[in-house]
């Protein structure tokens, strides 16, 4: 049955290919790169997976509160080029699995990393049968002249978004029991991703081209085609994105995968945050030596943590009003939030003081129960801290975003489950799993800053 959906996949490809270089006139430089790309990928040897009907489909995934979802990336240095391994990949999903993650998201098909992710999963099922886990590809969307200094947004990067789709398209065929979700792009409409972003047409094209291998049996009617982005670009934000082709597209998905950064707004949105401590007087009356226990200092924090989970609340109600204001139901779900632990910029000490561990683990707990009533999936960004997004700065903010820091050491956040013994036997590059700060509260308690609001200016 595989030998076939491959098949039928591989000619779809090549129609697909053909079609497109006659609308867009690239010639044989397209065929030739596209048709290769496809037959490398098809001599690669693959395990074969194990039943469909072993496996949960992505309407049973989403918003279980039993499949936990995280953003994932392997990354160990300061470029992508440095791929991580297979068993470095092993490593790093049992330590998820252990803690409960059930679906992990991918975000391109440009590297090893996702193919390999995959590839990792099925060597774990194969080793034992009680593992379980899924996964959310992501293929990478760029507008024409991405990444240089006239991108042109009125078009596509026909042909690198051609073989990231494809290539997609080709992991969730041959592993329709692990692949359950494919997201056409990542902040590929939002406007403030200067350097690469299109139109919701270019997204609308892709989606309905992968249901179009849904229904003409090429892929699994059970996978969920989707677009993640930032919740402007479905319908949340301003008119501008208020775009025909926005509504078309929010009719073709399976679901609606939005962003939302109450982090990133402690800095570019900062009434709700700077205002949020002067409503609560008993944070207020707190003194300093109170804010020596965890306590103390979560009770000061509150009124700002608070004011973040309301701020994500109504963003995605926002999203959720736009939608239901088409007559049109689909389900929705969190494709990405989370909180950094540190930063030496707009989010440190000389600016929003959001980044510590403490905020950290306050706004995950918060949002996950939130999500468990709403049920609704939530793939927190992300659970290992990565450092090639800004590896000339270590402390920046982008690097930190992980639940687990590099070495693997668990963040005040995973503390508990390191209490409970749920990682004993497993390691990440050799190192077993420790607690952050080795476990001193004192030091914890010192990093997390009080936002400089003027009436808790004295602590």
């Amino acid at each position: 049955m595989w030998l076939i959906y491959g098949s039928l996949l591989r000619r779809e490809i090549i129609n697909t290919t053909q079609r497109m270089i006659s609308s867009d006139n690239f010639g044989l430089k397209l065929v030739g790169t596209v048709l290769l790309t496809f037959i490398i990928f098809g001599c690669v040897e693959k395990s074969k997976p194990t039943m469909m009907s072993e496996a949960k489909t992505a309407a049973e995934i989403l918003g279980h509160p039993d499949y936990l979802a995280m953003s994932y990336g392997g990354y160990r240095t300061k470029s992508r080029e440095d791929q991580p391994k297979i068993y470095q990949i092993k490593e790093d999903l049992l330590l998820l699995h252990a803690m409960g993650v059930r679906i992990v998201r991918t975000y391109n098909m440009q590297f090893d990393h996702a193919p390999n992710v995959v590839k990792a999963i099925q060597e774990l099922k194969n080793e034992d049968p009680e593992f379980e886990m899924y996964v959310m590809l992501g293929a990478w969307i760029d507008c024409a002249n991405a990444w240089t200094d006239q991108p042109d947004h009125s078009k596509e990067n026909v042909q690198a978004n051609t073989i990231e789709i494809e290539r997609a398209a080709a992991l969730a065929s041959d592993y329709p029991d692990i692949v359950k979700i494919i997201a056409v792009g990542n902040e590929a409409m939002v406007h403030w991703a200067s350097s690469y972003f299109v139109g919701p047409s270019v997204i609308l094209k892709w989606v309905n081209h992968l249901q179009e291998l849904k229904a003409k049996g090429v892929l699994s009617q059970d996978l969920w085609v989707t677009s993640s982005d930032n919740f402007a670009s479905w319908g949340g934000g301003g008119e501008e994105y208020h775009q025909p082709d926005l509504i078309k597209l929010i009719a073709s998905v399976d679901y609606i995968s939005m962003h939302t950064y109450a982090f990133h707004d402690t800095h570019y949105n900062a009434a709700y945050w700077k205002n949020a401590g002067s409503s609560n007087p008993e944070a207020q009356d707190q003194e300093p030596s109170a804010m020596s226990s965890v306590t103390g200092r979560k009770k000061v924090l509150q009124p700002f943590m608070t004011a973040a989970m309301d701020l994500t609340i109504a963003q995605v109600e926002q999203v959720r009003s736009f939608v239901t204001g088409l007559g049109i139901d689909k389900p929705i779900h969190i494709g990405e939030t989370g909180w950094s632990s540190q930063s030496d910029g707009f989010f440190g000490a000389d600016g929003s003081r959001a980044a510590d561990q403490l905020k950290q683990a306050m706004y995950y707990e918060t949002l996950m129960g939130w999500c468990r009533e709403q049920n609704m999936s939530c793939f927190f960004f992300e659970a290992f801290d990565e450092q090639w997004k800004s590896s000339a700065n270590p402390s920046d903010p982008e690097n930190h975003f992980g639940l687990f820091e590099l070495d693997g050491s668990a963040k005040y956040v995973l503390w508990p489950l390191v209490d409970q013994g749920i990682f004993e036997g497993l390691s990440r590059e050799g190192q077993r799993i420790k607690k952050t700060f080795d476990g001193q509260v004192d030091r914890l308690i010192e990093s997390a800053l009080i936002p400089q609001n003027e009436k808790l200016i004295k602590h």
